[in-house]
């Protein structure tokens, strides 16, 4: 093939030699703007893993790169003057002048031609004047040639919300330094790393508000670097900071961070009758943010697999070998970047950690991604997390007013007390509620005594009874249950006890009205399917049809409609307390009434009650604000809200962030963070944790506590959310639908033997900890390791 490379930097370059080696015949050109062996920028940083990559696909050239590294361990984070050190980490930096060097040299080797200095306006001339068979288009994060052709590649740009600059530095740095400082305009973070053996690369970053604020926009080059100098003078040892993008005046330094991904990687031309495809790599087909180093390794990895599909699909044709490149690497890439956007996320949000003490943020910057868990961590560096572990623990239980108790091994984040109002929780695990559908004219019965008691009984701290409904026409469908009778006070009375006396879990219960969502069949009868026969009147913020043509109408709720139906919540929350639930929560969420008010997707009332967000919600707040008054002082009211619609000109994580803060101020003790289900146009983005976020923004903007739900189903979840600080608690649902006793079993599986089991069940503790013990054993036996090596195989994957 005649192959044409538009742009040399790293994806070019190493595409190109790599095809090369493949095919010598192959007639590679690439053509790049800048002078030979000319380049802009300092350092880039790669992973040991990439590095396991490179030698893989070319071990020459790999062999070069490897001796060149600077290569660290740790990472050092700077916060409020003190420094937290974490080890294990495993990266390796290169000068990116030298990385082109390198790969320019082995392309040289084999015969690849590298015309410099000439800047491409017109790629399909270029390729006539080649005769390409196929054109590379790598030209970078501004790319011609994705702009000539953005209606094939579909781009999606989105300029985010920091600026940053590149600088250089002769200070050498033994670790991957981040440092945080706080000026009157705002918080700075410096990312820092050694690349080589006398300089290191020195990005400086803040939200552009901030660096507006600060005056750096009318500041010359000079001039802002002295302030970043100056602002960062403890770390540089009197060092200067250096620029070498001498072209760039001024402000021009400070860019924003473009986040693109395309839909579509291959564009087909017509040239003299040939088609010939102009396919995108590197920055020009996605970007990856600079926390988490990946811009370069995405490129090299993008090279790696498209010659590698050319090996494995050449015999079928070009789409083939194009069709598995974008379906491989598409995949990857979004994996990448979502990462990226976590990481990424963090650092433009700076200000919403900074309440926490350095070991905390520390951790939360470490876990930001979401790539490295708590058990990853441990790994790394198992002294270090020890160490955290520990320091969690004391904080944990001194706000609790308890003792830290002597165990044999650090107490894991999750299983730490908490306390709210003077309630105490044993451990941060919660039963989420879960509709049962077992109810008999709103009483719970002997299922529901089975079910919440064998999960009070598998260690989790509280256990939530299902939504239970204020009134016979709140009910989801006839099997919900409800506490507006005195029979449903008895038999609530009975759990509860059961619960009391028999384990040391609390008990909530959550008080919610279906609205438009009510009068259904059964789950297993057809989910949100309006009852055949035997239907109940809907009332609704506004009127509506949750399912377009299947679901019966409700109206809009009157005045009266709200008085009695706030009455009714009153009278369930009386109940609620004479039963003697620990805790309980305002069901807002998931389209029932109270939640229909506060989505503008459901509520367009035209009185005090609709329009804007604080109208919306002060019907669910006079709700709150009434069972607030007649519930026990002592004991905590949480609110699960909906923090994203997942649909346009819905509630957004925005919006969830004000609704809190409105809670809050209205006596809410905690935000219990889900979302959705209040429209069936919804199009959610689901994913391990996925709701965590929300979480997150709402416990550290809104300074409320929160429950994180949805998707946390291992240990390493919930100890990285508690250890981050993103939430307060984890509620764990179908994991514990599968096992009840969730919770004790992976204090086992983490080798914590110190968890406490009901004395009934002891000997099965110690049974499974003989077992988990020698499946341990048996793999190390199998493998040739130690249990200590199996663990940490185990836990990398």
């Amino acid at each position: 093939m005649n192959i044409l490379c538009i742009g040399g930097g790293p994806a070019g370059l190493y595409f190109s030699l790599l095809m090369k080696k493949q095919n010598p015949a192959h007639q590679i050109t690439i053509v790049e703007r800048n002078r030979a062996y000319d380049t802009f920028g300092w350092g880039v940083v790669f992973s040991d893993q990439t590095l396991g990559n490179l030698v893989n696909a070319d071990e020459q050239t790999a062999r070069s790169i490897l001796q060149s590294f600077n290569h660290w361990d740790d990472i050092d984070t700077h916060f409020k003057g003190q420094v937290v050190t974490s080890g294990g980490h495993g990266f390796c930096g290169i000068g990116r002048k030298r990385l082109l060097n390198i790969l320019q040299e082995r392309c040289e080797e084999l015969d690849v031609r590298l015309v410099f200095e000439t800047d491409v306006t017109d790629d399909q001339a270029l390729a006539l004047e080649y005769d390409a068979d196929l054109v590379i288009a790598c030209d970078g994060l501004n790319s011609r040639v994705r702009t000539r052709y953005e209606q094939s590649y579909q781009p999606d740009i989105d300029t985010r919300k920091c600026r940053f600059v590149w600088l250089g530095t002769k200070k050498l740095f033994s670790a991957f330094t981040f440092a945080f400082e706080e000026t009157e305009h705002g918080w700075f973070q410096a990312h820092a790393y050694q690349y080589d053996g006398d300089t290191a690369t020195f990005i400086v970053e803040t939200p552009e508000e901030t660096w507006l604020k600060a005056g750096i926009d009318k500041m010359s080059q000079e001039e802002a670097i002295a302030f970043c100098e100056n602002l960062f003078a403890k770390y540089l040892d009197g060092n200067a900071l250096m620029s070498n993008a001498t072209h760039l005046r001024g402000s021009a330094n400070w860019i924003k961070f473009p986040r693109i991904i395309c839909k579509n990687w291959v564009h087909w031309n017509q040239l003299n009758g040939k088609r010939v495809p102009v396919v995108l790599m590197g920055d020009a087909a996605h970007t990856a943010h600079f926390s988490i180093g990946s811009g370069t390794k995405l490129a090299l990895e993008d090279a790696i697999e498209l010659a590698r599909s050319f090996e494995k699909h050449g015999g079928q044709g070009m789409d083939a070998v194009l069709e598995a490149y974008q379906d491989l690497r598409s995949i990857e890439v979004l994996k990448i970047q979502s990462a990226a956007r976590n990481s990424m996320e963090w650092f433009e949000n700076v200000q919403r950690y900074t309440a926490m003490e350095a070991p905390q943020f520390a951790y939360s910057m470490l876990t930001r991604s979401q790539r490295l868990s708590h058990e990853n961590l441990r790994v790394r560096d198992a002294d270090y997390v020890r160490s955290f572990e520990h320091w969690i623990a004391e904080q944990a239980y001194a706000r609790a007013g308890l003792p830290v108790p002597k165990t044999k091994t650090a107490i894991p984040p999750m299983l730490t007390p908490y306390k709210l109002r003077n309630v105490i929780l044993k451990n941060r695990i919660v039963v989420s509620p879960m509709a049962q559908y077992s109810a008999v004219d709103g009483v719970a019965g002997d299922y529901h005594l089975v079910h919440l008691g064998s999960r009070a009984m598998g260690g989790a701290g509280l256990v939530f009874a299902e939504m239970t409904c204020v009134s016979a026409d709140a009910r989801i469908t006839p099997a919900c249950p409800g506490l507006y009778a005195p029979e449903h006070t008895q038999a609530w009375k009975r759990i509860v006890d059961f619960v009391h006396a028999n384990t040391d879990a609390k008990i909530a219960v959550q008080l919610g009205h279906a609205g438009a969502k009510g009068s259904t069949c059964v789950a297993w009868e057809g989910t949100d399917q309006p009852l055949k026969e035997g239907n109940w009147p809907l009332v609704s913020a506004s009127e509506q049809q949750y399912l377009s043509g299947i679901s019966q109408v409700a109206r809009a709720a009157t005045v009266a409609d709200m008085q009695r139906i706030k009455d009714d919540f009153v009278q369930a929350t009386r109940a609620a307390a004479e039963a003697g639930f620990d805790w309980l929560e305002l069901h807002c969420a998931h389209g029932y009434l109270l939640s229909s008010f506060i989505s503008p997707l459901t509520n367009q009332r035209e009185d005090e009650y609709g329009g804007s967000l604080e109208n919306r919600c002060r019907y669910p707040l006079e709700v709150l604000t009434a069972i607030r008054e007649v519930w026990p002082a002592d004991k905590p009211i949480s609110v699960r809200i909906s923090a994203h619609d997942w649909v346009e000109g819905g509630i957004t994580p925005d919006d969830a962030v004000a609704i809190a803060r409105l809670f809050k101020a209205a006596g809410a003790d905690m935000i219990d963070c889900s979302s959705g289900q209040v429209s069936k146009q919804e199009k959610p983005v689901y994913g391990r944790m996925f709701q965590t976020p929300f979480a997150d923004r709402i416990r550290n903007e809104a300074q409320i506590p929160t429950i994180a739900v949805g998707a946390i189903f291992e240990a390493d979840h919930a100890n990285s959310i508690i250890a981050a600080g993103r939430a307060d608690l984890c509620a764990i649902a179908r994991p514990h639908l599968a096992d009840s006793a969730w919770t004790l079993h992976e204090a086992a599986k983490l080798g914590f033997n110190d968890m406490p089991w009901p004395r009934q069940y002891v000997a099965g503790k110690m049974q499974l900890e003989r077992n988990l013990e020698r499946d341990k054993q048996v793999a190390a036996a199998s493998a040739g390791l130690t249990p200590q090596q199996v663990a940490a195989k185990l836990l990398e994957g």
